[in-house]
C-alpha cells in the first residue's frame, strides 16, 4: 500500500504538454477568442472574462439556469418531506436523479464531441422547461402525487444529463486558455450569485403561494434561456469524433482518462466528495425543521448563506489569475470542508441538546457560508485544473464522465438519507465530514501528481 496512484495505472502518462512551437491554446481549446489587449499589472481582473461576448451571453444564461435550479430544488425536497415526513423520501428523491446521469451521461458526452453543441443544448433546455411547466400544474391544480415527483426528478435528470457535458465544453472554447481559471469560476460565481437570493426567494414563494409557483418560477426562467442561447455563436465541434463510430468515440473516452495520470487522478477527486461529503446539504430540510425548529423560510435562509460563502469562494477563485499552485489549494479546500461540515453539524446538534435554540440557529448559520465557500473552491480548482489537462476533441467525453457527479450526488443523498432515519441528521454530516478529512490525507500521499499541478 505504499504506493501511489499512479502504480495502479500503468498506462498512465504525463501531463498533456505542448511540443517546442506549438500553440497550446489551439491545441487544447480548439477555436478561441484573440488573446485580449495588454492590461495594467494592477488592475482589478476579477470579471475580466465578461469582456467576450459569447461567453457573456452563456454567463447570463447560467444566472437563469441557477436561479430556476434553486427554486426547483427547494420546492421539490419541501414538497416531498412535507407529503412523506421521511427522510428516506427525501434521499430517494434525490437519489432519483442518479440513474439518467450514470447511464445517459457518458453518451452525452460522445455526443457533445460529435454534434452542434449549440442545438444541444438549446433542445435539452426546451425539454426541462417543457417538463417543469407540467409538473407545475399538477402541483398547482392540487393533483401532485408523490410518484409524480419521482418520475419528474428522474426526467428531469435525463435533460439535465445532456445538458451538463455540452455546457462545459462550451467554455473553453469561448476563452483564450489564459483567461480559462476565470471563466470556470466566474461559471460557478454565476451560480452561487443566485444561490444566495434564490434559496430565499423560493422559501417566500413556497410559504405564501406553495411549492407549485416557485415550479412554474422556473419554466418562465427557463424561456428566457432558451432566447439566449439562440444569439450565442459557437465554434464547430473537431471533426475528429465523426471520424469513427459512436461506440468507439465512447470507449476512447474512457481509455484516454485511464491513460493520463493527471486526468484519472482529477475525476477521482471529483467524483469522491460527490458522494461522501457533498449530499450534506439534501439533508437540510432535517436540520431546518426538526433540529433547529425553522419554517421554509428558514430552510431557505440555510441555503442562502452556504450561497454567500459559494459566491465568495469562486470570486476569490476567479481573482487568482496565474496562481502556480492550484494542486495545493486543491488539497486545503477539501480538509476545510471537511472541518467545516464536522463544526456545522456539532453547532447546529449541541446547543439545541441543552434548548439553546438561539446559539445553535447563528452557529450554523455562520458555518454555513464556509461550507458553501469551501465547496465552491475545491469544484472550480478541480473543474479548471481538468479542462486545461484534456483536448478539445476529448473535451465533451471527459467533461461526460466528470459531470457523473450529477449522478453520484444524488447517489450519496440517498445514502446520506438511510444513515440519517438510522442515526440522525447531525452525525451523519459529521460522518460525511470526517470521510471528507480522510480523503484529503489519502490524496496528498497517493496523489502526488495532484499536489504538483500548477
Amino acid at each position: 500500500m505504499s504506493q501511489d496512484l499512479s502504480s495502479k495505472n500503468p498506462l498512465a502518462s504525463t501531463i498533456t504538454t505542448p511540443q517546442a512551437g506549438e500553440d497550446r491554446g489551439t491545441q487544447q481549446h480548439g477555436h478561441v477568442p484573440p488573446p485580449p489587449v495588454k492590461r495594467k499589472r494592477f488592475s482589478i481582473r476579477t470579471f475580466r472574462s465578461l469582456k467576450y461576448r459569447d461567453y457573456r451571453i452563456l454567463w447570463i444564461s447560467i444566472l437563469f439556469m441557477s436561479a430556476g435550479q434553486w427554486m426547483e430544488h427547494i420546492a421539490l425536497n419541501w414538497l416531498v418531506y412535507q407529503m412523506t415526513d421521511s427522510a428516506l423520501m427525501l434521499g430517494a428523491i434525490n437519489g432519483a436523479r442518479a440513474i439518467p446521469f450514470l447511464i445517459v451521461g457518458p453518451w452525452a458526452g460522445v455526443a457533445a464531441d460529435r454534434f452542434d453543441r449549440k442545438k444541444l443544448m438549446w433542445m435539452s433546455q426546451a425539454y426541462v422547461m417543457a417538463l417543469t411547466a407540467v409538473i407545475a400544474g399538477l402541483i398547482i391544480s392540487g393533483h401532485i402525487q408523490v410518484w409524480h415527483l419521482f418520475a419528474f426528478t428522474f426526467l428531469n435528470a435525463m435533460g439535465w444529463s445532456v445538458t451538463q457535458p455540452v455546457r462545459q465544453t462550451l467554455v473553453p472554447n469561448l476563452v483564450p486558455k489564459e483567461e480559462l481559471i476565470n471563466a470556470v469560476a466566474l461559471q460557478s460565481a454565476g451560480f452561487n450569485s443566485t444561490r444566495v437570493l434564490g434559496p430565499a426567494a423560493a422559501g417566500l414563494i413556497i410559504g405564501f403561494a406553495g411549492p407549485g409557483w416557485a415550479f412554474a418560477a422556473k419554466a418562465i426562467m427557463y424561456l428566457a434561456i432558451l432566447v439566449l442561447i439562440f444569439f450565442l455563436k459557437v465554434p464547430p465541434t473537431p471533426s475528429t469524433a465523426r471520424e469513427t463510430s459512436a461506440t468507439s468515440n465512447f470507449k476512447e473516452g474512457f481509455k484516454y482518462i485511464w491513460g493520463n495520470q493527471a486526468v484519472f487522478s482529477l475525476i477521482i477527486l471529483a467524483l469522491v466528495p460527490i458522494l461522501i461529503a457533498f449530499p450534506a446539504q439534501s439533508l437540510m430540510p432535517i436540520f431546518a425543521r426538526d433540529v433547529l425548529g425553522f419554517g421554509p423560510e428558514g430552510y431557505g435562509l440555510m441555503l442562502s448563506v452556504a450561497g454567500i460563502g459559494a459566491l465568495t469562494g469562486t470570486l476569490g477563485v476567479a481573482s487568482l489569475g496565474g496562481f502556480q499552485h492550484k494542486g495545493k489549494l486543491l488539497m486545503g479546500a477539501c480538509i476545510a470542508l471537511g472541518v467545516s461540515l464536522v463544526l456545522f453539524a456539532l453547532a447546529a446538534w449541541l446547543p439545541t441538546l441543552w434548548g439553546n435554540y438561539s446559539l445553535a440557529r447563528s452557529g450554523s448559520l455562520i458555518l454555513m457560508v464556509f461550507v458553501g465557500g469551501f465547496q465552491m473552491i475545491y469544484m472550480s480548482l478541480n473543474n479548471t485544473m481538468l479542462h486545461l489537462n484534456i483536448t478539445d476533441d476529448m473535451r465533451g467525453r471527459v467533461m461526460s464522465i466528470y459531470m457523473l457527479d450529477q449522478g453520484m450526488a444524488p447517489l450519496g443523498s440517498l445514502l446520506a438519507g438511510v444513515a440519517a432515519d438510522s442515526f440522525g441528521a447531525p452525525l451523519t454530516v459529521v460522518a460525511a465530514g470526517v470521510l471528507c478529512l480522510l480523503l484529503a490525507i489519502f490524496a496528498m500521499f497517493r496523489m502526488p501528481i495532484v499536489r504538483r499541478l500548477t
